[in-house]
């Protein structure tokens, strides 16, 4: 089983940057993609951007696309999510989320993760 945390949320100002991390930790690390979704109060979870285990492929959602831009560097088993130009609509609780071993793709659909963190908070007044 692979455990996931993320850091790096807070309350940021509209147009500002946030940049969040995400540590993978445990067994079977090796040939997993991963995402980020976030979930806004009263709303349903979401997906935000997902990379392939190389980083040579990755996926957006069309609200995030040109803003926010998704890493990783496996020899640290981080994932990074830049985000930019922040918006009061970004306000959410963004989770992190690893597909299993093997499944080195990434998908946009919740079900293909394995793993789940508990989640960050990014909060971004207007």
């Amino acid at each position: 089983q692979v455990q996931v945390a993320e850091s790096g949320g807070g309350s940021v100002q509209a147009g500002d940057s946030l940049s969040l991390s995400c540590a993978r930790s445990g067994r079977a690390l090796r040939g997993c993609a991963m995402g980020w979704f976030r979930q806004a109060p009263g709303k349903e979870r979401e997906f935000v951007a997902a990379i392939s285990w190389s980083g040579a492929s990755t996926m957006y959602a069309d609200s995030v696309k040109g803003r926010f831009t998704i890493s990783r560097d496996n020899a640290k088993n981080t994932v990074y999510l830049q985000m930019n130009r922040l918006k009061p609509e970004d306000t959410a609780v963004y989770c992190c989320a690893a597909r299993s071993s093997g499944d080195y793709y990434p998908t946009d659909e919740a079900v293909g993760y394995a793993d789940w963190g508990q989640g960050t908070q990014v909060t971004v007044s207007s």
